[in-house]
């Protein structure tokens, strides 16, 4: 008789273990935060202040809800259409790394929604107002030029408007600014005539110190020539004539030979 009565009591435990596990997967009187994640306590749907870190936490099966948002970094290109100074089209896309704040989930949740409605509600509108402030400072060719300048802009007004609603900004970057196609052939027709212009007036200048190089080196010589016309004495000019004499009278032919042609004692001379 007790031999008989173990198959029933394991099909008895067996139900009760059946039992108690579909009251658990029904039930959920715990919850599993996935790494990156936080999670949102509501009770009876009102958000409660506590945020679950990552792990298993035990609940109130019915009373207490889990909503989990990411925290982890998250990229958005986002498009926005502007104007420039000189009301020219600018068509802008830019590429936001954000994610939510760990420590504020619980709020973000409450005022705005999950990832999708931060998205959708909070981060678009921002980048399309921010960036149509920040084009409508500079002309066309200035938000060309100045792109970094337009780029930190941005990303100091995103980071303070987000960070209201516990969103931080991590990155911004303008991946791309295009124009109409008539104005960007117009702004690269004027780059190329600058550049042609700088060449020429490069040329010019050149030529000019050219120019004036060959007047300087004319007056020098000039200047060189008259300084040694009035160092010239005749007694200098007759020292320089001795220096270079080689002690040799030029002869000519006459009756008796060859006759010095010019007879001068070369004693007295070099007294």
């Amino acid at each position: 008789m007790k031999n008989a009565n173990i198959p029933y009591k394991l099909i008895t435990y067996a139900g009760l273990g059946f039992l108690l596990f579909l009251i658990l997967g029904i039930f959920k009187p715990f919850t599993i935060i996935k790494a990156g994640e936080r999670g949102v306590i509501m009770s009876f749907g009102k958000v409660q202040e506590a945020i679950l870190d990552e792990g298993i936490h035990p609940i109130i099966p019915v009373v207490n809800t889990v909503k989990s948002l990411s925290v982890r970094v998250q990229k958005n290109d986002i498009d926005a259409e502007a104007s420039s100074k000189d009301l020219q089209d600018i068509k802008t896309q830019v590429a936001l790394n954000w994610h939510i704040d760990p420590q504020k989930v619980n709020q973000v949740f409450q005022r705005v929604g999950d990832e999708e409605q931060i998205i959708f509600r909070i981060i678009t509108p921002a980048v399309a107002e921010i960036v149509k402030a920040a084009t409508a400072q500079k002309n066309a060719e200035e938000i060309i030029t100045k792109r970094k300048e337009i780029k930190e802009q941005i990303d100091q007004e995103l980071k303070e408007r987000l960070d209201d609603y516990g969103i931080l900004v991590d990155d911004v970057s303008l991946v791309n600014v295009s124009f109409y196609p008539e104005f960007a052939r117009a702004i690269e027709a004027k780059q190329i005539a600058e550049q042609q212009a700088k060449q020429a007036d490069f040329e010019a200048l050149k030529a000019e110190k050219t120019a004036q190089a060959e007047i300087n080196r004319a007056k020098g010589q000039a200047e060189a020539q008259r300084l040694q016309k009035l160092t010239l004495t005749p007694a200098l000019l007759q020292k320089e004539a001795i220096n270079k004499w080689d002690g040799r009278f030029p002869t000519v032919l006459g009756g008796d030979g060859a006759l010095p042609f010019i007879n001068i004692d070369p004693q007295k001379i070099t007294e």
